[in-house]
């Protein structure tokens, strides 16, 4: 399997598969241990709202402090910075000072990790292999996906949040460790027209944004609320999702590698639409909520190779990789925020949170108009382009 050979893509999708064993525990229970911490539904959605909306204050410092240690040690950073936010989250209780320092925490955290983790894996990756290696790296989040609910949701019951959620911060803070056999990548000081030309990817996370703030963010919230707020049966039905989806990360990458991304497009926001409307209708419905949770792991297996194998691929060919991902970066918070504070008005209003789920709908037609576009375009495999970050 030639995707397997880049030893540097590996040791990438080991970080990511410690760090994913955090998002699929601690991770997973960020939104729901707000609400069972006295923070109301539309409260919790504000505060994410609010996290995303922070990061437009850091995000500007990343390719300065790029440009000057390189990309490698930033992910490191933002890898412990996020490994901090679980102890934070564990003294949240209510609105307060505690809840205001995980705003900032995680917003600074998420800041300097998801903007140059992309960077990175879009540089050191593969361009004819791009589908294969994003499907390696689901499939090994959809496996660490089973362990990862159960234990959180038993060390919530049993131990508390400080120890379930100190769990969390070790366990991320060791996801630094595979970085000790990587590269750096340099970063340029300057590159004209490195924002202009990540249009697109901004485009394209602008949607998965919105998107993520109905099916992820209220998603878990509704599902929460549909199982009585118990956490042990909350992280049973992620574990089985994640189950589900353990056997299928490496279906779709084969398919975008061999050039067929228009139908792999298609099949997957055919899929990611049944599962949104699913979801919504599921609230209150014990039974239907647990399945329209499960399908949520084809959805992840499909969908995310599809949309970031156009995101890297534009990334790589942009005249700066970094800048390209600061500015897409941006375009999800935009997005997200947007999605989340509206789906809060709403629930003020009194609409339940089922609507707020289905909002995703919208995003995700923007998302299909977007990806059928990119793939159509590809009417030839594409040359492999390697590119460092800053053109240099």
């Amino acid at each position: 399997m030639a995707f397997f050979r880049n030893a540097n893509v590996n040791l990438l999708n080991i970080h990511y598969g410690i760090y994913a064993l955090v998002l699929s525990g601690g991770g997973a229970f960020y939104g729901v241990y707000l609400l069972r911490a006295g923070v109301s539904a539309p409260g919790v959605l504000t505060a994410l709202a609010a996290i995303t909306l922070c990061r437009f204050a850091f995000r500007p410092a990343i390719p300065f402090l790029a440009a000057r240690f390189g990309l490698k040690p930033l992910v490191i950073v933002g890898t412990l910075i996020c490994a901090c936010q679980y102890l934070v989250l564990s003294q949240v209780h209510g609105i307060g000072l505690p809840l205001l320092a995980l705003i900032l925490t995680t917003s600074i955290g998420d800041t300097f990790y998801w903007t140059t983790y992309h960077a990175y894996f879009a540089s050191v990756g593969d361009h004819a292999h791009r589908g294969h290696q994003i499907s390696a790296r689901e499939a090994l989040a959809q496996v660490v996906g089973i362990v990862g609910p159960l234990m959180t949701g038993w060390m919530l019951t049993v131990y508390g949040p400080l120890i379930a959620f100190g769990a969390s911060s070790v366990t991320m803070a060791t996801a630094a460790l595979p970085f000790l056999g990587t590269p750096n990548v340099k970063v340029a000081k300057s590159v004209p027209g490195a924002f202009r030309a990540a249009r697109p990817g901004v485009l394209l996370f602008m949607t998965d944004g919105w998107i993520a703030s109905g099916y992820y963010m209220a998603w878990q919230i509704s599902l929460f609320m549909t199982l009585k707020q118990n956490f042990n049966a909350y992280g049973g039905a992620m574990a089985l999702a994640a189950l589900v989806g353990a056997g299928a990360g490496m279906l779709l990458g084969r398919l975008i590698d061999a050039g067929h991304g228009s139908r792999a497009a298609i099949l997957s926001v055919a899929i990611y639409a049944a599962t949104i409307t699913l979801r919504a209708a599921s609230q209150g419905h014990i039974l239907v909520a647990i399945i329209a949770n499960a399908c949520g792991a084809f959805v992840t297996c499909l969908y995310t190779p599809t949309l970031m194998t156009a995101v890297y691929n534009l990334a790589k060919a942009a005249p700066c990789t970094l800048r390209f991902h600061v500015a897409t970066e941006g375009g999800w918070d935009l997005g997200a925020s947007a999605g989340c504070l509206v789906a809060a008005g709403l629930m003020s209003l009194g609409a339940p949170i089922s609507v707020g789920v289905a909002l995703s709908l919208v995003g995700l037609t923007a998302a299909f108009v977007l990806l059928t576009r990119y793939y159509a375009s590809l009417a030839t495999p594409e040359p492999a382009i390697e590119a460092t970050v800053g053109g240099t």
